[in-house]
């Protein structure tokens, strides 16, 4: 009670009239300056501004097309071979000469193509169902490469079509020539089994391993084309002094559609 009567007192006393008041320092207004800039920046970039992000994924240059894999329809041993890796057939064309318990029998091309790879060699025994030789559906070696890249089913829904994207190719060092450029032409509807993926490509193991994570959506890229020894657009000028070939291993990063950092909800 005594102390609450001498505040009092000294409130009520016109000595303390003329005292300076004090104010903040230059220091604590400087701080006070740039919080509220930095916060206006902050609400302003938040409305206007836009976040990008980028997926990546596995993938591999191959024809639009694909490429199938072509099955002995006999069983018996290898007598001859007609064709050779890198080789155009057209359909119908004879690959290799089985000796079976019938006759000799020629296994022969289904759909016009270039052998990527032969299985087949004489004096190999093949059964009825075996793999004998990968074929690329293409009627001509200049037909222009495609990228197929394989992404992650539950981002799929993510990719626009039209987005760029960098592809980075295994055969090609980065640092020196770049990456490959080139536009998402169209996203699967479905994700594929390790069948799927093996029957558009004509090589099982792709098959496996493109689905060793789960089932993936193909993402078809269509590659830019340029004036370059590839004849493709790369992030350097001119890109890898030689031709790329289908089939190629690649690590394709998909700019997705940029997102702001908030979304306003309005009534």
């Amino acid at each position: 009670m005594q102390f609450r009567q001498k505040a009092l007192a000294k409130l009520q006393s016109p000595e303390e009239l003329d005292l300076p008041v004090r104010y903040a320092r230059p220091q604590g207004g400087l701080v006070l300056a740039v919080t509220v800039v930095v916060m206006a920046v902050a609400a302003f970039w938040a409305v206007t501004g836009s976040v990008s992000s980028k997926l990546t994924s596995p993938g591999i240059l191959t024809h639009p097309q694909g490429s199938y894999v072509l099955q002995s329809p006999v069983a018996g041993q290898v007598t001859q071979v007609f064709a050779k890796e890198g080789q155009t057939l057209r359909a119908g064309a004879p690959v290799l000469k089985v000796r079976t318990a019938q006759g000799d029998r020629a296994v022969r091309a289904v759909a016009a193509g270039r052998v990527t790879s032969l299985v087949g060699k004489i004096g190999s025994v093949v059964t009825v169902g075996a793999d004998v030789a990968s074929v690329e559906r293409v009627t001509s070696a200049r037909e222009p490469l495609v990228a197929m890249v394989y992404v992650p089913s539950r981002s799929a829904a993510t990719v626009p079509v039209g987005a760029t994207v960098d592809l980075t190719v295994q055969s090609v060092p980065t640092q020196q020539y770049g990456v490959l450029r080139g536009k998402v032409k169209a996203v699967g509807r479905a994700p594929q089994s390790s069948r799927q993926i093996a029957g558009f490509l004509g090589d099982r193991e792709l098959g496996e391993q493109f689905t060793a994570k789960g089932q993936p959506v193909a993402v078809l890229v269509e590659l830019d084309r340029a004036d370059t020894k590839s004849g493709y657009r790369w992030s350097t000028a001119d890109g890898p002094p030689n031709a790329i070939g289908s089939m190629t291993p690649v690590t394709g990063a998909v700019h997705l559609t940029a997102q702001r950092p908030i979304d306003w909800l309005l009534p």
